[in-house]
């Protein structure tokens, strides 16, 4: 049985190694070359086999039978966090349960409620409405001024103004939502956590989510009261009646439904934003391309997933004995899923390390694969394009003016600081 040395791996599991430009890559092509499948033992975390190579993640992403994501904590948390997880919930391994944390049976039904709405036919018709938000925030920069930081003011506001608006969240408790979503995903960086947090406690993690989870009980509950009482065109009527098996969904799985779409509904599409920004001010012939070939914006839209990647793992358990690449998994085993490792992955993208418009097809695994593949991908593309088709036209030059800085977290980030001198026609 391969381990993975200590030195080499232990990075993956500090938040604050994903805030350094540079080291984790070095760290997974390291892995990808000579540990591709292989234990990982960092000192107060259960072992973990890394999966690096994008053809393992498929795999395991293909057989959610085989690899289950509830049975254990379905994201990197220290054994600590797990103890107190258990002392929160009344033994479950998860604070949330959300598609994220389901499985077979259970999964697909839960899956279903939103499915229709989530699908290409239905978001097409949501066009003109997403198409208004992103002219709405190019209105803005215009107004703002040349300097500003693309992050924080425009790539973190715009999908979040879209998703939540679909779910029925007035606009008024949109930053409240947003400060839920940084607490959860971005527990340990210095600027965004909550206030208190201490990302050297090995608890803190877990009661952040035990915080958060609450927050959103209360304000999710209220909407869901409002809802039954008169229904609306949201999503926050299709949870508020939604039945499982014939039977009202429920609550704790209502409010976590709720949680992942206003956090993932809206967090990954804005790392994408945020780093295709800073590609384009790095590299004008890019912005000239795209101008000259608007119909490329989609291809760029996908690469930027690639590039940004902005889930960077999930954890699948094994729920019996098998083999993967020809190496025996024992039953519970931990398998932690890389997906910036896949997406690097040399034997599946030429020249990983470059940001290419002819990556056809591009096989990107930003989105994940297999039953549990975003449910909200769709969406995600369209208000992706549809800003970026409202904005490359309109750019006259853009630059960087400062360091590019990245979130300090190992499970979801991306740029927290984009600054720019966008000067627009």
């Amino acid at each position: 049985m391969a381990t993975i040395p200590l030195e080499l791996v232990a990075p993956l599991f500090n938040p604050a190694s994903f805030a350094q430009p540079g080291l984790v890559d070095g760290i997974l092509c390291e892995i990808r070359a000579n540990y591709p499948l292989a234990r990982a033992e960092v000192p107060g975390f259960a072992p973990h086999w890394i999966v690096s190579r994008h053809a393992d993640i498929q795999e395991v992403s293909r057989q959610n039978d085989l690899f289950h994501s509830a049975d254990q904590s379905a994201t990197l948390s220290p054994l600590d966090g797990e103890v107190l997880v258990r002392e929160f919930t009344g033994g479950a391994s998860n604070i949330f349960r959300s598609l994220v944390q389901m499985d077979p049976p259970e999964h697909a039904p839960h899956r279903q409620i939103t499915t229709r709405f989530f699908s290409p036919q239905n978001v097409a018709r949501l066009r003109d409405h997403i198409a208004v938000v992103a002219r709405e925030n190019l209105s803005s920069m215009r107004a703002r001024g040349p300097e500003f930081d693309f992050s924080s003011e425009v790539a973190m506001s715009y999908p979040l103004g879209v998703v939540l608006d679909l779910i029925g969240v007035p606009r008024a408790d949109h930053l409240q939502m947003l400060r839920l979503t940084q607490w959860l995903f971005s527990w340990a960086d210095p600027d965004l956590k909550r206030p208190g947090t201490n990302p050297m406690d090995p608890t803190h993690q877990t009661r952040t989510w035990k915080i958060v989870y609450d927050e959103f009980n209360d304000y999710y509950s209220a909407l869901i009261a409002a809802r039954r009482v008169e229904p609306r065109d949201d999503i926050a009527s299709l949870i508020a009646h939604a039945k499982v098996n014939g039977l009202p969904m429920s609550h704790e799985a209502s409010i976590s439904y709720f949680a992942i779409l206003a956090t993932a509904g809206h967090d990954s599409s804005a790392h994408s934003i945020s780093a295709a920004m800073a590609v384009l001010a790095e590299h004008p012939e890019l912005l000239a391309t795209l101008q000259r070939e608007p119909a490329r914006i989609p291809a760029f839209v996908d690469e930027a997933i690639r590039w940004a990647t902005p889930v960077k793992h999930f954890i699948r358990h094994a729920t019996a004995d098998c083999r993967l690449a020809s190496i025996p998994i024992a039953k519970s085993d931990r398998l932690y899923l890389s997906y910036p490792s896949a997406n690097r992955d040399e034997t599946v993208f030429p020249s990983p390390f470059e940001f290419r418009l002819d990556r056809q097809p591009n096989r990107q695994l930003g989105f994940g694969y297999g039953g549990h593949v975003c449910l909200g991908q769709h969406l995600a593309r369209l208000e992706m394009k549809l800003l970026w088709e409202a904005l490359i036209p309109a750019i006259e030059t853009v630059e960087l003016t400062g360091e590019v800085k990245l979130i300090h977290s190992e499970f979801v980030s991306g740029p927290k600081s984009v600054p720019v001198r966008l000067v627009l026609r």
